[in-house]
């Protein structure tokens, strides 16, 4: 079994429910002054709590997906990657893995679609990052065989892993219900962390003399996907959508890059770029390049393009509030802007749960294939 299989997780609630009712049971039989009363004591204590310990660990790590595997949690692997060269054989994606979704009849791609572990390489900011790409159902189906399809680029939380959208917050099945049910259009969804320099956090921002995040993002992942896979190249074909340093990068590439993103949903955003020990000098002295990160001096100061904007926040729990109302306001025509406002939710998996089914449908409504 699995470090995240939900059998673990129940066996160890199991194991600590059985070991605090031995306590219970035992105490007064070990209530003496002997060592071996003493030690039955310690030794019950120290069980129990080690296995309340391991069950919330196990529920947290479930949750968020800190360690993958056994061998990711004990630090088993150790080999290095392989540099794959794509620019050679002119291809930008390289397919290292294919997988099933969970759903019945999900091993026939064409009834549960498709999850691709792939590396993208980008053409200019030579950037190579892993990704996952969700195919539907439909783009193996053969009356769509000549369909293009619109496409998502989905970014999580810094600094968090690919493997989180997929496990944790759902996305590929989320997309897979919500088209089965009727209530939004097939689409491609590209899966990746903002940390593509790792372990710097690069704020979606073409840093001098370093990382050149933003072009990644809203040049080379676009060309890329769409160079390999049905996928258009116009504004209302491609979309952008991400979670907390991955919602600031949605709104970000979204308002500065109209031509090539019409539809933009931050969840739980921020709107400045962070700078801390974690980023490290973004800007060097650039003020211009300073104020443009912060979308809401941008939204004053630059135009705004024919673009669809979704914010998101909590009237109790986030911090974002304020700045998320002051986004709203300064969203001007020709650009658009919805909003997801929950009574209450924190910065978690929990509440971006809540978010995500209807933020994917309200963004298919706007893009075309």
């Amino acid at each position: 079994m699995g470090l995240t299989s939900n059998k673990v997780l129940a066996l160890a609630v199991l194991l600590a429910v059985v070991l605090f009712a031995a306590t219970v049971w035992l105490w007064p039989r070990l209530a003496k002054r002997g060592w071996r009363a003493v030690t039955g004591r310690i030794g019950l204590l120290l069980a129990t709590q080690f296995a309340l310990f391991a069950a919330v660990g196990l529920a947290a790590n479930n949750s968020f997906l800190f360690y993958g595997s056994w061998s990711d949690l004990f630090g088993q692997k150790q080999e290095l990657g392989v540099v794959v060269d794509h620019s050679a054989a002119g291809k930008r994606i390289k397919v290292v893995d294919r997988q099933r979704l969970d759903v019945p009849g999900g091993a026939r791609w064409a009834v549960g679609g498709q999850i691709q572990k792939v590396v993208i390489a980008g053409e200019k900011s030579k950037i190579d990052s892993p990704a996952y790409v969700y195919l539907p159902p439909e783009y193996f189906q053969p009356q769509y065989r000549k369909s293009n399809f619109p496409a998502a680029l989905v970014v999580t939380g810094y600094p968090g892993t690919a493997e989180n959208l997929i496990k944790g917050l759902k996305y590929p099945k989320t997309a897979y219900q919500q088209a089965k049910d009727g209530k939004m259009q097939p689409m491609i969804l590209v899966m990746l962390r903002p940390t593509v320099a790792p372990p710097r956090d690069t704020e979606c921002v073409d840093i001098p003399g370093g990382p050149q995040t933003e072009t990644y993002f809203a040049k080379d992942l676009p060309k890329a996907i769409s160079e390999t896979y049905r996928v258009g190249t116009k504004p209302e074909n491609w979309g952008f959508i991400g979670n907390s340093t991955g919602g600031y990068c949605a709104l970000k590439i979204g308002l500065h890059h109209p031509e090539q993103f019409s539809v933009a949903a931050g969840l739980s955003a921020y709107y400045k770029a962070a700078e801390d020990p974690t980023t490290g000098d973004l800007f060097h002295g650039d003020k211009k390049a300073k104020s443009r990160a912060n979308l809401l001096w941008s939204l004053d100061h630059l135009p705004q393009g024919k673009s669809s904007f979704l914010v998101t926040s909590s009237e109790s729990g986030e911090h974002n509030l304020k700045g998320t109302r002051e986004f709203i306001k300064k969203v001007k025509a020709p650009a658009r802007v919805s909003s997801i406002m929950l009574d209450s939710g924190g910065h978690n998996f929990n509440t971006w749960r809540r978010e995500i089914p209807p933020a994917l449908v309200w963004m298919s409504g706007r893009l075309k294939a």
